[in-house]
């Protein structure tokens, strides 16, 4: 039992020791990992360059918010009930062209699809009646760059304000833009350009009420450079671009009035307002499980658990030493001898041959007390030990008789037995006599 609590308490602390190691690794790849030129959007990321804040915000505010982990062709689906998608930044993930057409058609139906990037992908941004719009920028983050660092990251930059009230600026003063945010420009028809669409794709109702929609995007927010912010109706949807995912980060949505432009621009209208997960690397094609605790360290210390265990069960019953021989226990004790032959005396009433063990030894120890020879009669025996000693020499001779009567077949009972038994030791014990050091020693082992 020893040797298994061993093996339990040593099991307990390599595991401890695994999960400290691999705490204290995640913590350190952490802090240097997160940077500006190589960001993580996703809202699950509590970073400075992640959306989690905005993300749980408007949770906690009332918002219907999910985390979508599906194609965008699960858009068409009607069970999805989504309003609004939103894309924040760079993806981990690129998009396809029919995952693009596939948006596109959502958005056509009447979807609301927000992206918030400093690089306008075209491919995501398709053309509104020969309108486009595309991206200027006019700087790029380094490795030296903090995004934690809101001075670094806002240096030299003056805050913008709306260039009209539209509902995207309702309540909003200024907003304060990163110094590598971009400025979008708005690129009119050209003779060469026509219609994107022809009826047969959205379908003649649909194209009724949109032909009697604006195709020219709104600016909301911009400076002499260009636009921060605006928007253009696209089929029966609409395509906000908000050019610098820095204003809705964790790091620099707390600047100005940048909540409060995050919330007109995620949540702007009414219904299920999804976040793309997907294209950051959390797509539900990859183990749930896995893409879960993708970043931590729990998925480390469970592979190296089970390879514990794997090493354990491999190595069981298999030694990793010389073999040692089996402990010897000495069997030559004369109590296993005494307690055995007690318990057969006691089955068969053999009161008198339990006297005469005892009486024999005692008898021979008190012989040689005296001084005299084992035969010598008990009377001289118990005459020379009372010389010797304060012991009646009265009492031991007839405690000596009663013994030897007993031997020699005179009736006694289990009673009568162990008080001549307790006599006797009581003899022993007031001349101080012990048992021999070996038959000490052997009671001693076996206590």
């Amino acid at each position: 039992m020893r040797q298994r609590l061993t093996i339990i308490l040593t099991f307990v602390v390599i595991i401890g020791l695994l999960v400290l190691l691999n705490s204290l690794t995640y913590v350190r790849q952490d802090e240097t990992q997160d940077m500006e030129i190589a960001p993580n959007r996703s809202t699950y990321h509590s970073g400075p360059t992640g959306t989690r804040a905005l993300h749980d915000f408007l949770n906690e505010s009332g918002y219907k918010v999910i985390r979508w982990r599906e194609t965008p062709a699960k858009l068409l689906d009607d069970s999805a009930l989504v309003t609004t998608f939103v894309v924040v930044g760079q993806t981990q993930i690129s998009f396809t062209e029919d995952e693009a057409k596939a948006l596109h058609g959502w958005i056509a139906l009447g979807g609301r699809f927000v992206l918030i990037d400093r690089a306008v992908d075209s491919q995501l941004v398709p053309k509104s009646r020969g309108w486009s719009i595309v991206s200027r920028l006019f700087g790029f983050p380094t490795l030296d760059v903090d995004p934690a660092d809101a001075t670094q990251m806002t240096e030299n930059v003056t805050a913008l304000q709306p260039v009209q009230p539209t509902v995207l600026t309702h309540s909003v003063h200024d907003v304060m833009p990163s110094r590598f945010a971009s400025r979008i420009m708005i690129a009119p028809p050209t003779g060469k350009d026509h219609e994107e669409y022809e009826p047969d794709d959205f379908g003649n109702e649909t194209m009724e009420q949109y032909s009697t929609r604006s195709p020219a995007p709104t600016v909301h927010i911009a400076d002499r450079n260009g636009a921060l912010l605006v928007d253009y109706a696209y089929g029966l949807g609409s395509i906000v671009v908000l050019s610098d995912p820095y204003i809705v980060t964790n790091g620099g949505i707390r600047l100005n009035d940048n909540l409060q432009l995050a919330i007109n621009t995620v949540a702007g209208r009414d219904g299920l307002i999804a976040f793309d997960e997907y294209h950051q690397g959390r797509g539900t094609n990859k183990n749930a499980l896995a893409s879960y605790f993708a970043g931590t360290p729990v998925l480390a210390l469970a592979a190296q658990i089970i390879l514990l265990i794997l090493l354990i069960v491999w190595t069981n019953a298999r030694r990793f030493g010389r073999p040692l021989p089996l402990p010897q226990v000495d069997r030559r004790s004369s109590l296993e001898f005494v307690a055995s032959m007690a318990e057969l005396q006691e089955r068969s009433r053999a009161y008198d041959l339990a006297i005469e063990n005892i009486y024999t030894r005692t008898r021979r120890v008190l012989a040689r007390y005296a001084g005299v020879d084992h035969n010598t009669s008990r009377a001289e025996i118990a005459a020379r030990v009372a010389s010797r000693s304060t012991i009646d020499r009265h009492k031991l001779e007839t405690v000596m008789r009663q013994c030897e009567d007993a031997i020699n077949g005179e009736p006694i009972s289990w009673r009568q037995s162990i008080d001549l038994v307790k006599r006797l030791r009581e003899v022993e014990r007031d001349l101080g006599l012990r048992m021999r050091s070996r038959e000490a020693r052997q009671a001693a082992e076996n206590i």
